[in-house]
């Protein structure tokens, strides 16, 4: 029961993660300049069926999404959403590249990003993102890596 309990809570605090306000993206988070960029990629079996319908995501254990949120810094605040131009791939171990299509999500005062890209058990992926905030020219690039299994 207990590990039944443990499993249901992390799923409930991924999906709060990545689908929450842009407030409560606490997991990951790099800085660049004026900007702080919220990040996490999971497997997307974890969301919900009614998310998943809501915005035309594919649910499996074999698929991932990559969310990503950019805040402006604002002096006492947790920041403002800024849309940005977001682009990248994912590369596995072998040179594979999976090229990333991300999809701007307004919801409420949050804005977000999410691509999905198909994955083997085991597999070790390097994220290389670029994201350029609205009215910015140079970009941003967010790399991170992460292995995923689809047990």
């Amino acid at each position: 029961m207990h590990n039944l309990n443990n499993k249901l809570f992390k799923v409930l605090f991924i999906l709060v993660l990545s689908l929450g306000s842009a407030a409560s993206y606490a997991e990951s988070s790099k800085e660049f300049g004026d900007y702080v960029v919220h990040y996490n990629a999971f497997r997307s079996d974890t969301i919900s069926p009614d998310v998943a319908k809501q915005y035309g995501l594919a649910r499996a254990n074999n698929r991932i999404l990559i969310n990503i949120a950019v805040l402006k810094k604002v002096m006492n605040t947790t920041g403002k959403p800024t849309k940005s131009k977001v682009t990248g791939h994912a590369s596995n171990l072998t040179g594979q590249l999976k090229k990333l299509e991300f999809k701007e999500i307004n919801e409420g005062n949050a804005i977000y990003y999410l691509a999905e890209a198909k994955i083997s058990d085991g597999e070790f992926l390097k994220f290389d993102i670029q994201i350029i905030p609205e009215g910015e020219t140079r970009p941003a690039r967010l790399k991170f890596d992460k292995r995923f299994f689809t047990y």
